[in-house]
């Protein structure tokens, strides 16, 4: 073979293991996105913002409450607003008994819940009365009389009673109230709802 012949096979063999070598150490191609369907696509949770900065004393049992929501619906969710922003649930302790207005409250409404001492003088949890308000602002009318397990019973179980959670009808009419996102969404009810016995 002549020089020159056996110079071009040599550098085309060069090139070869050149361009297999960086082709080996090159990044990947990136993977293509999954293709989103209707099965797979989760439309986001509507956010709701409250401000309890006028609950002093509740605060424990709010935050409870707001986490017991938070864990059992998943299209909703309840945060704290940051302070001297608007807050579509107006949380404050009174003397009184605990009452709320019913929602369902959209973002930019306004609903508001009293949390009433007067409740827990008698012997009421104040977790429970906490959760309960809060879903009268997700939607959730009192269910009177009712057992312990029914979140909406409200004074109705007595005050033995502490459940604090949502049964499973209860979850269901709020993830329905809030189904869609914003556009499915009525104004809030607006009646105020007293939770004495």
């Amino acid at each position: 073979m002549p020089h020159s012949s056996w110079l071009k096979a040599a550098g085309a063999a060069f090139a070869v293991a050149l361009a297999t070598a960086t082709a080996a150490h090159a990044a990947p191609a990136p993977a293509p996105a999954p293709e989103l369907t209707a099965a797979t696509s989760v439309a986001a949770a509507v956010t709701l913002h409250y401000d309890d900065s006028r609950a002093g004393g509740w605060e424990a049992a709010i935050a409870a409450g707001v986490a017991s929501w938070n864990r059992n619906v998943s299209n909703v969710r309840l945060v704290e607003a940051a302070p001297g922003t608007r807050a579509e649930i107006q949380i404050v302790a009174t003397s009184g008994w605990p009452q709320a207005t019913l929602g369902p409250v959209r973002p930019g409404g306004q609903v508001r819940v009293e949390l009433g001492n007067q409740a827990v003088s008698e012997g009421y949890d104040k977790t429970r009365i906490a959760t309960h308000e809060m879903g009268h602002s997700l939607g959730l009318p009192d269910t009177k009389p009712g057992p312990c397990s029914q979140l909406m019973s409200g004074s109705a179980a007595g005050t033995s009673c502490t459940n604090a959670v949502p049964n499973a009808t209860e979850r269901s009419r709020v993830e329905s109230a809030y189904a869609g996102g914003l556009a499915s969404l009525v104004p809030a009810d607006g009646r105020t709802l007293v939770d004495a016995p």
